[in-house]
């Protein structure tokens, strides 16, 4: 039957801050919006609850957390009814896409006023027993999936290492270069809404489709290119793009894995002078960097949101090995990719079966 959200639980909030627990101890649980803080000695639910990010980064994350346990300000509790299973009601939530009710630019929120009348299906509890049962089992094979990739990822990283030390602080010794005497860059076409006439629309990519070495394609935003724009934008084989804001350094190497596709200006397009340096290489050395707090100093680390910059891009420093070593180094990433594709096809489409039961029994 239909039914909405306030039908099957209670909101509760708290007024704990994170620096009221600091140095505390005890036995029970406490959690913010990036999951565990600490232990405590006491606990504000005795049965299992949702919380949900309310305020601030991250804002939509759902979580089912256990008895006995607490959450700080930043987060709602959702409370269950005794028709509901707190399991159930967390996958409820979740298939809500509570993020969308957010307001405020500086900080957001969401409010459980905004929400609460959100329909859903519900079942009764022995069909919703069923329902937790097949989703959590999807979800422990999208889980080994992506520690599949991770450890794919984790070898790649354990190569480069071996093979061109700590980059950072040039352990090897290599020549080093300016990021402007090896590669030219540049980025995308900013999207201006009032001059889109809708005539000569293609795809591009945003920050958002780039992730670690690869891009998600799927529901591309288009806009308008001229001749001009297509032949000074569009994308080649062998391009690196690396994103400006938000996860400064995220990169992928476009492999045309659409065309033609373009990108917009929220990332920076590189192409490397290819007898010096290589495409893969450098990707993961935005990779290392990122890992080991390499932007740190450069890229606006008190500002609200980093960037990376143009002109701070050019001006990095590269350790550069021998092209020899990073044409070995490549080879052995395509290795692996090959088994990381098979991965991720296999994850992706689990990660679709999820989707597909969430509507076929939430919808």
């Amino acid at each position: 039957m239909r039914a909405k959200l306030e039908d099957v639980c209670v909101r509760g909030s708290s007024s704990l801050k994170q620096s009221d627990v600091i140095d505390k101890t005890g036995e029970y649980p406490i959690y913010g919006a990036a999951g565990y803080i600490g232990n405590v000695d006491f606990y504000h639910q005795d049965q299992p609850y949702i919380a949900v990010v309310k305020d601030g980064a991250g804002i939509g994350r759902t979580s089912l957390y256990p008895a006995k346990s607490s959450v700080i300000g930043t987060m709602q509790y959702l409370l269950p009814k005794e028709n509901v299973l707190p399991e159930y009601l967390c996958y409820v939530v979740k298939y809500m896409h509570l993020e969308k009710y957010f307001t405020g630019a500086t900080i957001p929120h969401i409010y459980f006023k905004d929400y609460k009348k959100e329909e859903f299906n519900l079942d009764i509890l022995d069909r919703q027993k069923e329902i937790v049962n097949i989703l959590g089992r999807i979800e422990c094979v999208i889980s080994s999936r992506q520690q599949e990739l991770q450890k794919l990822d984790e070898l790649i990283k354990a190569r480069f290492v071996e093979m061109f030390g700590d980059v950072i602080h040039n352990s090897k010794d290599w020549p080093i270069y300016t990021f402007s005497e090896i590669t030219s860059s540049r980025l995308g076409k900013m999207l201006d809404a009032k001059k889109q006439t809708g005539k000569r629309r293609y795809p591009y990519l945003a920050n958002t489709n780039v992730k670690w070495f690869r891009f998600e394609l799927e529901n591309l935003n288009q806009m308008d290119f001229d001749e001009a724009e297509r032949v000074e934008f569009e994308l080649k084989d062998g391009d690196l793009l690396v994103c400006e804001g938000g996860e400064i350094g995220r990169c992928a190497v476009w492999h045309n894995e659409l065309q033609p596709c373009f990108f917009q200006k929220a990332l920076h397009r590189v192409r490397c002078d290819r007898e010096i340096i290589l495409p893969d290489y450098l990707a993961w050395w935005f990779r290392y960097q990122c890992e080991h707090n390499g932007f740190s100093t450069i890229a606006g680390a008190k500002a609200t949101i980093s960037h990376l910059p143009g002109v701070k891009l050019k001006q990095l420093k590269v350790a550069t090995p021998p092209l020899n070593l990073q044409n070995q180094f490549a080879d052995f990433v395509q290795q692996v990719d090959k088994s990381k594709v098979a991965v991720q096809k296999a994850l992706d489409e689990t990660q679709k079966l999820f989707d597909s039961l969430m509507q076929q029994y939430f919808g």
